[in-house]
């Protein structure tokens, strides 16, 4: 037997196990769920894993932007006319976090932090100079005190000679850089004089810079992938005492700078924010892509801060049932050491119409006012982000006050944030990179069969080259013709002579 005729068997017997074996591994998934236990095995928050220290100290840089609402038309406001604002910003700084004090609990499962952040401003990005710019909002602080005092008909009355002693009225003017880091307010100043734990600065980000928000204690992931950052209690509770309810007192999902692998499309992701002091969720938008990474976009449905009527869920958000606002709208007073401070997203998208309609100004745009998270679902990995709150302050006639005599119920818009974030290119390579690993590995059972093919495809060329060989081969061998050219016998006809025999006497 040649060479040839026993390749075309070996070849063909490459060809059937490739095949079988490719085909066997496409249908059990077998490399598909290995590379999965790699991957859950890997992305755990332990000393030495493949994303510890990026969660450390994230290298995509963050920046936060600030935009106030100006208020332009007071006079006209106490009048009775709908209050009306102007946009100004952004105020952009440039956002450092890191965890601190990180340490490691119960053989690993457990990781315990502080996320720490610190803020500098960026000139190059902002619309001005925040220790320049001047902005007419709600004088909060004045409020604050005016809540805290109602229902008090000597309080109250004290509290208000002092506000006119002092120059203290409903709206003040402030810089930017006043509005968000601090100032002495006079009013807090006078109360702070009788009561000790009173604080005599107030700012929006006052004592935010430089600071954290409190102990956190995260799961790892290393018993339950799923469980990989989530939050297990926050300054020592595993649980909040703001709201009215256990689920809305819930602490659930991670604190929104780590999300599990292999994500899916129908699954809520929860985030617990300090800043709203509760848990939100979100739910799947569309696929999106980034710097060449693919990624599920979830933002919050219109139902995380809907009005109880409409998502009965929530009504353990109400401060109390005459104090539960409608769809769009979280007071958060509760953990504002009662302060009529109401959370909404910016320019109350995703809210009733009636607060939009009341100031005029508001202009809610789905594209520059919605948060959203862009997460690879393989890895987990947040490869964009914009985190969007707006913070609005509910004025309305409090007894004992008689500046507030001709005021409605009115939920005022004092400023807006921008929390945004895309992965720096450095980390998009190596999640590129990652993926890609991934993509070979899950796929090599396709390989396989690929390979089986193309040996099945050589198979049947060698066997149709074989047969054509053969046929020629047997035509070679059979009787032909002495001549090529016909001879004709003139009695006979045409005949075909045949090459006669040699005499092997002659």
């Amino acid at each position: 037997m040649t060479r040839r005729s026993c390749a075309i068997p070996a070849v063909g017997i490459i060809a059937a196990l490739l095949l079988v074996a490719g085909i066997g591994l496409l249908l059990s998934h077998a490399f598909r769920t290995l590379m999965q236990e790699r991957l859950k095995k890997e992305i755990v928050l332990v000393e030495g894993s493949r994303v510890f220290e990026s969660w450390k100290k994230p290298p995509p840089p963050v920046y936060m932007e600030f935009f106030f609402f100006n208020f332009t038309n007071m006079d006209m406001f106490f009048q009775g006319a709908k209050p009306e604002v102007e946009q100004v910003g952004p105020y952009t700084y440039r956002e450092y976090r890191y965890k601190d004090n990180v340490s490691m609990m119960e053989n690993g499962s457990k990781v315990v932090a502080y996320n720490t952040k610190s803020f500098v401003f960026v000139r190059e990005k902002s619309v001005g100079d925040p220790t320049v710019d001047i902005i007419t909002t709600v004088n909060i602080p004045a409020w604050a005190v005016m809540t805290k005092v109602k229902g008090s008909f000597w309080r109250s009355n004290m509290v208000s000679i002092w506000m006119s002693s002092l120059g203290s009225g409903l709206f003040t003017t402030r810089t930017v850089d006043e509005l968000l880091w601090g100032y002495e307010d006079p009013l807090l100043t006078r109360v702070a004089s009788s009561q000790k734990d009173v604080e005599t600065t107030f700012g929006l980000m006052y004592k935010k810079n430089g600071t954290h928000n409190g102990e956190f204690v995260y799961h790892t992931g290393q018993e339950n992938y799923l469980d990989y950052g989530r939050v297990e209690t926050w300054q020592g509770q595993s649980r909040l005492t703001f709201w009215t309810s256990n689920q809305s007192n819930s602490i659930n999902g991670s604190d929104g700078s780590a999300f599990h692998p292999l994500l899916k499309k129908d699954e809520r992701i929860y985030i617990f924010t300090p800043d709203l002091c509760r848990s939100i969720y979100m739910e799947f938008e569309k696929d999106v892509e980034v710097k060449g990474i693919p990624a599920y976009r979830f933002t919050p449905p219109r139902s995380v801060l809907a009005s109880k009527e409409e998502n009965p869920a929530n009504e353990g958000f109400c401060v109390s049932p005459q104090e539960c606002l409608g769809t769009g709208l979280l007071k958060v007073s509760p953990c504002r050491r009662g302060a009529p401070v109401v959370a909404s997203f910016p320019h109350f998208h995703l809210g009733d119409s009636k607060y939009v309609d009341a100031v005029k100004g508001m202009s809610p745009q789905w594209e520059d006012h919605q948060t959203f998270l862009d997460l690879n679902p393989t890895t987990g990995v947040i490869v964009r982000a914009n985190k969007r709150a707006q913070i609005n302050i509910l004025i309305s006639r409090v007894i004992g006050f008689p500046k507030t005599k001709g005021l409605n119920d009115t939920v005022f818009p004092v400023m807006f944030l921008n929390e945004s974030v895309v992965i720096d290119d450095a980390s998009a390579a190596r999640v590129q990179k990652l993926l890609l690993i991934v993509t070979l590995v899950s796929n090599f059972p396709l390989i396989i069969v690929g390979l089986g093919a193309l040996m099945l495809a050589i198979f049947i060329v060698l066997l149709i080259r074989a047969r054509k060989q053969k046929t020629s081969t047997e035509e070679e061998t059979s009787y032909t013709p002495a001549s090529d050219k016909e001879k004709e016998d003139p009695q006979n006809g045409t005949y075909i002579a045949l090459t006669a025999k040699e005499d092997p006497q002659a």
